[in-house]
């Protein structure tokens, strides 16, 4: 099993639930229908990858960061960043046929993810997050902005699905998501108002 890192803690997610079209900026530049409710879709423990890699079976992949929680006793119970990695073209294609999406987003290494801190008194109103490629600021934006705030999340998820301790939810993505080149310097970060709470960086391989 993959784990991701909580503080001093070793997690190994039995499973990533991913929500979709969660911010409006991003529903626009990517010409999709805003939903009228919850876009959900899972990733495999497998997909989890300490590696950012910028190709899949020859298609360049594109980036999507996310704020990110750690379930813990049916809460949420710690905040980190995340990398949503999609096959653009070939989401396309199968969105195009009314398909499920699992081969453009649950490949092995579709996602990547800082450490993560334990919310204890942070309030989830403050949270955004921050992602930097070749130190150029590419995407900001937080709860505000979210269409389903995290706690709304957490009980949609769980009116038809149960979540194990350690699963990871990824929140959605802001607008500015792109493709990921050979080279590439990624930098995330997760506040709490000005206070940087987690950061992770990444060289696209």
């Amino acid at each position: 099993m993959k784990t991701i890192q909580l503080e001093s803690e070793a997690i190994a997610p039995s499973k990533i639930v991913c929500i979709g079209r969660n911010y409006l900026a991003h529903i626009k530049e990517l010409g999709n229908e805003t939903p009228d409710e919850m876009v959900i879709f899972n990733k495999p423990n497998s997909s989890v990858s300490t590696q950012l890699h910028a190709s899949r079976d020859g298609e360049t992949l594109h980036y999507e960061g996310e704020i990110c929680f750690i379930v813990g006793d049916a809460g949420l119970r710690a905040v980190g960043f995340g990398l949503d990695l999609t096959r653009r073209k070939l989401q396309s294609k199968l969105k195009a046929k009314g398909l499920p999406w699992e081969r453009a987003k649950a490949f092995d290494g579709a996602a990547c993810f800082s450490d993560f801190v334990v919310l204890g008194d942070i309030e989830l109103e403050s949270l955004s997050l921050q992602l930097e490629i070749n130190g150029e600021l590419c995407q900001e934006g937080g709860y505000e902005l979210m269409m389903h705030k995290p706690d709304q999340i957490l009980d949609g998820i769980q009116q038809f699905m149960t979540l194990e301790n350690g699963d990871i939810i990824m929140t959605g993505t802001p607008q500015g998501v792109g493709q990921v080149q050979t080279g590439d310097h990624f930098a995330g970060r997760i506040k709490s108002g000005s206070r940087l709470l987690v950061s992770q960086e990444w060289r696209a391989e």
